[in-house]
């Protein structure tokens, strides 16, 4: 395989990689430069094809490629059940267009058959229950002489 260097010393483009691995893995989408979602593609299929296999010497390769047990495991028991029929061609990527500042190619890449409500991770759901509270402000009694 032809490494594409992005413009990074070896280390900084291997943290790259599995910063971006791990975001794909917890979000199942993510949005970023064109030439980074055409390096992370074949990472991210040969990733769930380690998962696909079943044995301890993949579980423990899973774990020291992308450095995070949950990742890991959502590759082992989500990712890799949903894809066990599909031979190949986990992900997809999409163009979205120009970036505002530098003009960089911008592209969203996906899982092919992603769960929406995995980009809502982190999102913390509101709750009608709790609202601001308000303070009770007490008046001055007027002194009756």
């Amino acid at each position: 395989m032809v490494n594409k260097k992005l413009n990074r010393t070896s280390d900084h483009r291997k943290a790259l990689l599995k910063n971006m691995l791990n975001s794909l893995i917890k979000y199942e989408q993510i949005k970023t430069t064109l030439p980074k979602a055409k390096f992370l593609k074949p990472q991210a299929d040969k990733i769930i094809t380690l998962g696909k296999k079943d044995t301890l010497q993949n579980t423990k390769a899973l774990v020291s490629q992308l450095q995070d047990i949950k990742s890991a495991n959502k590759v082992k028991k989500t990712l890799s059940k949903r894809y066990e029929k599909r031979l190949g061609g986990y992900t997809r990527i999409i163009k979205a267009g120009f970036r505002y500042g530098d003009n960089a190619p911008m592209a969203i890449i996906e899982f092919v058959d992603r769960d929406v409500e995995a980009k809502k991770v982190d999102k913390k759901k509101k709750s009608a229950s709790k609202e601001p509270e308000k303070k009770e402000v007490q008046k001055p009694v007027a002194a009756s002489k």
